[in-house]
């Protein structure tokens, strides 16, 4: 029988907060839950993604609209099947995030959405789908000047799900997605926000998935924004073997930008650890 899970939704009353705060904070939030999910096409391996480029100094935004265009061309083709519709939903934030118009993107986020959810009709119990519902959420809060708090609390809600299901998916992303939401948001009565669920959801990405660069990157960043010097330097020589490891883990064209992505963030945290 199919594990089941079950929580209360967290009531999160809108406020005062200038609307235009929340776009900014939820895209922040956004480009580290994922960093460098939407750079590299490698994350999730399966038979039917698309092929990586072979030749360093791709164009990205051209690569991952493909990808979209394909994936939705197969989820078109049969939408009763569940990795079809996921993959779609991925596809569809990836390619969100190269959007130059809030229309585009909003448009793009809610066939994600829609994506996700037909996953999730077809079973409740798809980490994936619950997952990638969460990230076109996010994109879709992006866009929003009303009511992207309230997208916010369903993000929440989401991460959990995929959390209770299948901790392991995308390199410990649903963790490391919670984690950053609970840093960046503002804290209740007005959001989420919550600095020991942050921690918790961040140290247990790497605990769950102790090799991937982004996981320890976002702890190591979050110590020192919190001014836990101290705990950041401990974590120091783990993350520099985790990050020389990876480079023989985490190659090919797909992971240019992810590393273009790491490398700026580890030299910033060297560089603060230093003065």
């Amino acid at each position: 029988m199919a594990t089941t899970y079950s929580w209360t939704e967290r009531g999160s009353p809108i406020t005062a907060i200038p609307q235009r705060s929340v776009q900014l904070w939820v895209w922040k939030a956004l480009s580290r839950c994922v960093a460098p999910l939407f750079l590299c096409a490698a994350f999730v391996k399966t038979a039917t993604a698309v092929e990586a480029p072979t030749t360093v100094g791709f164009n990205h935004t051209n690569y991952f609209e493909t990808a979209y265009r394909e994936a939705r061309a197969r989820f078109l083709l049969d939408t009763n099947h569940i990795e079809s519709a996921w993959q779609f939903a991925r596809r569809c934030f990836d390619h969100a995030e190269f959007a130059t118009r809030d229309e585009q993107r909003a448009a793009i986020a809610r066939e994600g959405i829609a994506a996700a959810r037909r996953a999730l009709a077809l079973n409740t119990n798809s980490a994936e789908g619950h997952y990638f519902l969460a990230m076109n959420l996010g994109q879709l809060a992006r866009t929003r000047l009303l009511g992207a708090l309230k997208l916010v609390d369903e993000m929440e809600i989401e991460f959990k799900a995929a959390i209770v299901l299948d901790p392991k998916i995308i390199y410990a992303g649903p963790h490391r997605s919670l984690g950053t939401l609970y840093r960046e948001a503002p804290g209740w009565p007005a959001s989420v926000g919550d600095r020991a669920k942050a921690r918790l959801h961040l140290e247990k990405a790497v605990e769950v998935i102790p090799y991937y660069p982004d996981n320890l990157l976002t702890l190591l960043e979050s110590y020192l924004d919190w001014g836990e010097r101290k705990v950041a330097e401990d974590q120091l020589e783990k993350t520099e073997r985790v990050m020389t490891q990876a480079r023989s883990r985490f190659t090919g064209p797909e992971w240019i930008l992810a590393w273009q992505d790491w490398e700026k963030r580890w030299r910033k945290l060297k560089a603060r650890l230093s003065q």
